[in-house]
């Protein structure tokens, strides 16, 4: 009988442990199926959008399904290719993500090809424009650098233009281990302009066409004019820029450039960036930053619907900016301006929870801008706002003081979840037509470059691709490790 109950129990246990084992094994079968799936996914999507969307290499914003029709900001011929994100530079470090998590390299090649395209439509200044015409006559064409073209030398710090491109050629230079003649001299001929485009006090103009001219060192201040009938400041583009995160982009590139090729006159730029930062936050009682100063350091007009202001926006990105400079140097006096400027965020939220894109310099009214035809007229009212621009934006509040605690106690940012990122990666492989797209459906959102789409259009996007070409690429990494 106890030999029984001990033959019983013995089963018992084996059959658990078959249980156990077979489980194992389907959950790893599991794995590695969705794990092909997902590489299956990349490969069908990345062929389609190298070998049937790009031109020259390059990429616009938005493409209707049939590749008839083409946008970046605004409509674009099949000659031209965007360089402002979400363009080429941004679909090229998709397929540079893809091809580190795989080691293809089929998606090297794709990088290369945007790489080069993004290196034909340098300027002879250095950066670039949000555009490159590859026709030598075309509407959007400039002086290249590589002789070809005509028109501006107008390179661009505006939207991550020049900041993008940059920061695509260094990552591509150092996945070609510096070898490739035409993608090194591009990294190193941006970088240095970059360099001699920043002032003494650390900022950087908004354009730049060569070596910026030294202006004297001043910290911010309101201005004693009346800034209400100054109007449109002249060539505001050559003063200091915080404008569209115009800061937060080039820090980006600095750490990058740092990063990859161990120089120390990459930091030193990135804290003198950081030291303009504390100069430029503004006085009580609105203690955060402003899209444009002068040369004395006082907020001013830019365009005609762009007042002197606090902004807002520009506010959260340079915190965000502050708390990069402190997790790559250590330095924690970048840290000092931010209780402050989140106060008087906090202060300044609009009833729905938003911030205002401008709040008037002292009284801190949300200010706006309405609209008769071209004549822009300022006004505290919101009922009726121009719908080309952004006048209020999502608060991040939250999200900032999260950060500035991890920040402080050294803790790296949360990674998705597994559970998230697995649900994200069935839902791709689920939505990929086969054809190789993903088609998005409008919802009547406005595009970037673009105003309100018709609802239930239906177009493909580079953004799209490139965010979904992440995702997949963060999921066979996970994988493999």
């Amino acid at each position: 009988m106890a030999q029984d109950q001990g033959g019983c129990m013995f089963l018992k246990m084996t059959l658990v442990f078959v249980f156990f084992v077979s489980c194992f094994q389907n959950s790893s079968e599991s794995q590695d199926s969705l794990a092909e799936q997902a590489e299956a996914t990349m490969k069908r999507a990345a062929t389609y959008f190298r070998e049937s969307v790009a031109t020259h290499g390059g990429y616009v914003y938005h493409y209707s399904p049939d590749l008839q029709q083409r946008w970046g900001e605004g409509v674009a011929t099949r000659d031209q290719i965007w360089i402002q994100p979400p363009g080429t530079p941004t679909v090229g470090m998709a397929f540079l993500d893809a091809y580190q998590a795989t080691g293809d390299e089929y998606y090297l090649e794709a990088a290369r090809e945007a790489a080069y395209a993004v290196a034909y439509g340098q300027l002879k200044s250095g950066g670039w424009q949000n555009c490159v015409d590859f026709n030598k006559r075309g509407a959007r064409v400039n002086q290249y650098r590589n002789g070809k073209g005509g028109g501006k030398n107008n390179s661009s710090f505006d939207d991550g233009q020049t900041q993008s491109a940059l920061l695509f050629m260094i990552k591509m230079d150092k996945a070609l281990d510096f070898k490739d003649k035409t993608i090194h001299e591009s990294a190193m001929v941006g970088l240095k302009a970059v360099l001699d485009a920043q002032f003494p006090n650390g900022a950087f103009p908004q354009v730049f066409t060569g070596p910026v001219t030294p202006q004297p060192m001043a910290s911010s201040n309101f201005p004693s004019y009346d800034w209400r009938t100054a109007g449109r400041v002249k060539n505001y583009w050559d003063m200091y820029t915080l404008n569209d995160n115009v800061t937060g982009y080039i820090a980006k590139t600095l750490i990058e450039a740092h990063s990859v090729y161990n120089d120390p006159k990459y930091l030193t730029a990135l804290e003198k960036l950081g030291d303009f930062l504390i100069l430029a936050q503004m006085p009580q009682p609105q203690p955060g930053w402003a899209q444009q100063y002068n040369y004395n350091m006082q907020p001013i007009w830019a365009r005609k619907f762009e007042p002197p202001g606090i902004s807002g926006d520009e506010t959260q990105e340079v915190i965000d900016t502050l708390l990069d400079l402190v997790e790559i140097t250590g330095n924690v006096k970048y840290l000092k301006p931010i209780p402050a400027a989140i106060a008087w965020l906090k202060k300044s939220q609009l009833p729905n929870g938003q911030l205002a894109r401008y709040y008037e310099l002292k009284t801190n009214r949300p200010l706006y801008m309405q609209r008769e035809g071209k004549v822009y007229s300022l006004t505290y009212d919101d009922s009726n706002l121009p719908s080309h621009y952004g006048w209020k934006t999502d608060s991040r509040i939250r999200e900032l003081e999260q950060r500035v605690k991890r920040v402080k106690d050294g803790k790296p940012a949360p990674s998705l979840d597994s559970s998230e990122l697995q649900a994200s990666v069935e839902t791709l492989i689920e939505s990929l037509d086969k054809q190789g797209r993903w088609i998005t459906v409008s919802q009547g959102e406005r595009l970037v470059g673009q105003p309100k789409i018709a609802e239930g259009m239906s177009y493909i996007s580079s953004e799209t691709f490139s965010e979904n070409l992440r995702t997949l690429s963060e999921y066979l990494s996970r994988s493999e490790k």
